[in-house]
């Protein structure tokens, strides 16, 4: 092509755009959510013409870390309907851009004609998984109509099945078409798992065969919204969602489809029924983030709520009519909306409590100060949570969410509850003396109080399940109080009538469990109270063995290397502040330990290659050099994970010096107690 030729091209390019007819402008448009958690993306302004829609947009970045806008980017409209890029001025498309040192880039990109009746659209960054989104794109004048969660509820009847609360094995299975191990990055994906009747959260990991396929079982008590995910990938494939109930076996086949996007077809179970709904999951996902991340006051807070459950609700009609919900898909779609808003609610409150205070290191002891004494009074009152009132707690369907879990353990935990507990139980020295009296009074205090924070005047399914889990943490701890009957009977130090009133007072299992167990009114959680109950009193052995698996031969390998010695093992990671703040601060009683011949310590960490990242290095090097450290690739942590049946960290293990797991009531967790809890093991081991 000659210089004319290009001139006269460019001439014609220009002819044309002047003669385009703009049909409407948006300045300043705003947007529901965007997925970008360590920055900011937002459109200036929305130019719709004859020709083209062209976006202004600005992306807020880190400095110096790189990003990109691929080439293939899109706007998608409420039907569904794609807008393809046809250029972009201010940045190259399909190139990584390094954020200045201002960390804002502002630019422009041009689409397809959208028509110009369009109210509300998306940006999508390209065909990856975890491409940057702007979603919800509009006019701030247009007032969008949104129906409540009761009439979409009655639109859309479905009878709950009578099995629906059940424990039974799941099996997830399938092929992953056009796998190649080197070329896709991984040879196994995790599913991190949490069944609420369970006493702690585990990882599952699915190993993928060289042909792609794949198998693996667990057992649930309900059903589940989860996913299996890829850490290392290499291509447009990092997770594999799915929806099954107890007894059900889902099979998967996972290929690529249009847009060179990885899809999954799902062949059998309850996935089938939801896929639809599962393949829209990610168009209803980060609604919620503003609200997690927002920095205001409470007041200002619980107004930022209302307007993003009128986005979600909006968005969810949207995708109701883009893929064509069943009855099924709508009742499960407004479920997880309902989790997702509550869990934001409380992530919110949990960032604004950090927020609200700066702790410090002063004459060797740690200080808190708080930073604004009002907004901290209102942490602990149930009504700066108004927003949780909208929330039908008693629906049984909410507990398949794959946030459920985390929720509930944000209610379990929530200041107005924590607070509310110990009232009128604290003495003036700041001491709380344990009795019967008093722990029935603190179940009493965190039912009322749980009620309050969900707006409620009933012991709802979350109440409950709060309660149970609080029965669950506290089993162990009123055994051994029972288990100390004898020797407080046996103290002849104390006159009889002393150890008579000490015995009654006692906050033993005996008398406590029955308390939790009658707070129980919905049949299948009080089952599961007493299946728990069972359970812990079958448990006999004091220590079980280790399976005939390569990551259990790790942990016996470790045990022939300190022969006749205990190991307690420490899981931790470079990325977790509280496993650092326990080694630190651990130092000078580790100095101590080295010195016993009966117990080895030993940390267990993850990093992205066994050799460890330099940080890791250098850490080992200041913190643990005298120390037995392992270092593990995420793949094999992962596994250590799904043997111990842990998914948080700092986590805490014992292994006996025969290489037996010590039972959790009995394993040294940390170092707060160290030698009181290492003593009481050997006494019963014995």
């Amino acid at each position: 092509m000659n210089k004319q030729t290009v001139i006269t091209l460019l001439l014609a390019l220009v002819a044309m755009a002047g003669q385009a007819k703009t049909y409407k402008r948006i300045k300043s448009p705003v947007a529901m959510a965007h997925n970008i958690y360590n920055g900011d993306l937002k459109a200036r302004e929305v130019i719709f013409t004859d020709t083209a829609t062209t976006v202004h947009l600005t992306i807020e970045y880190p400095k110096g870390q790189y990003f990109q806008f691929a080439k293939d980017s899109y706007l998608l409209d409420e039907e569904g309907n794609r807008y393809t890029t046809r250029a972009a001025d201010g940045i190259a498309l399909s190139q990584w851009i390094k954020s200045p040192e201002s960390g804002i880039t502002d630019f422009t990109m041009h689409f397809e004609p959208m028509p110009k009746r369009t109210q509300v659209f998306d940006f999508i960054e390209g065909n990856a998984q975890g491409a940057f989104m702007l979603l919800g794109i509009h006019d701030q004048k247009t007032k969008l109509k949104t129906p409540t969660v009761q009439q979409l509820a009655e639109a859309n009847p479905w009878t709950l099945p009578e099995d629906w609360f059940t424990t039974d094995t799941v099996t997830i299975k399938g092929r992953i078409e056009g796998y190649d191990a080197e070329r896709f990055g991984f040879t196994s994906m995790e599913c991190y798992f949490d069944d609420v009747f369970d006493q702690g959260s585990t990882t599952l990991v699915l190993d993928i065969a060289p042909d792609g396929t794949f198998e693996k079982r667990f057992k649930t008590s309900y059903p589940i919204l989860q996913r299996f995910i890829a850490r290392d990938t290499k291509v447009q494939l990092d997770e594999i969602p799915f929806f099954a109930r107890p007894g059900e076996t889902i099979d998967i086949t996972v290929r690529k489809g249009k847009n060179d996007a990885y899809e999954y077809i799902y062949n059998s179970g309850s996935s089938r029924d939801m896929q639809r709904w599962l393949n829209s999951y990610q168009q209803l996902s980060h609604l919620d983030t503003p609200l997690q991340l927002f920095k205001g006051t409470f007041a200002e807070a619980n107004q930022k709520a209302e307007n993003i459950w009128q986005n979600m609700l909006y968005r969810l009609v949207t995708a109701s009519r883009r893929h064509q919900y069943t009855p099924m898909e709508m009742q499960m779609a407004l479920a997880g909306m309902q989790v997702n808003f509550a869990y934001a609610c409380m992530d919110y409150a949990m960032n604004r409590e950090y927020a609200l205070k700066k702790q410090g290191k002063r004459n060797g002891t740690y200080h808190t100060e708080v930073l604004d004494s009002a907004e901290w009074k209102k942490l602990s009152d149930p009504g700066s949570y108004a927003a949780l009132h909208r929330i039908d707690f008693d629906n049984p369907l909410l507990i398949a969410s794959n946030n459920y879990p985390i929720l509930l353990n944000r209610l379990q935990f929530a200041e107005p509850v924590r607070s509310s507990e110990y009232k009128d139980l604290i003495d003036e020295n700041g001491h709380y003396v344990e009795n019967i009296t008093s722990a029935k009074k603190i179940l009493t205090n965190g039912v009322a109080a749980l009620r309050k924070i969900m707006g409620t005047d009933k012991d709802n399914m979350m109440v409950q399940l709060c309660t149970y889990k609080n029965m669950l943490s506290n089993f162990n701890h009123w055994r051994n109080n029972e288990d100390d009957i004898n020797r407080i009977l046996a103290d002849t130090a104390m006159i009889a009538e002393k150890r008579k009133k000490d015995v009654e007072e006692s906050a033993i299992l005996s008398k406590m469990y029955p308390a939790y167990l009658a707070k129980f009114s919905i049949p299948y959680i009080h089952q599961k109270a007493e299946q728990f109950y069972a359970y812990k009193m079958a448990q006999t052995e004091l220590s079980t063995p280790l399976p005939d698996t390569p990551m259990a031969g790790l942990i016996r390998s470790l045990c022939k290397k300190y022969p006749g010695r205990y190991l307690m093992i420490d899981f931790w990671g470079m990325g977790c502040g509280p496993c650092r703040g326990a080694i630190q601060h651990s130092k000078q009683k580790r100095a101590e330990i080295a010195k016993r011949d009966d117990v080895k310590l030993v940390f267990i960490a993850n990093e992205q290659t066994a050799e460890g990242s330099k940080n890791y290095k250098e850490y080992v090097a200041e913190w643990l050099a005298d120390e037995e450290t392992v270092c593990l690739t995420h793949q094999d942590f992962s596994r250590l994970q799904e043997l111990f049946r842990f998914n948080g960290i700092p986590h805490y293990e014992t292994i006996t010096p025969d290489g037996r797991r010590v039972r959790d009531d009995l394993r040294i967790n940390g170092f707060y107690n160290f030698d009181s809890e290492l003593d009481k093991l050997i006494e019963r081991m014995k």
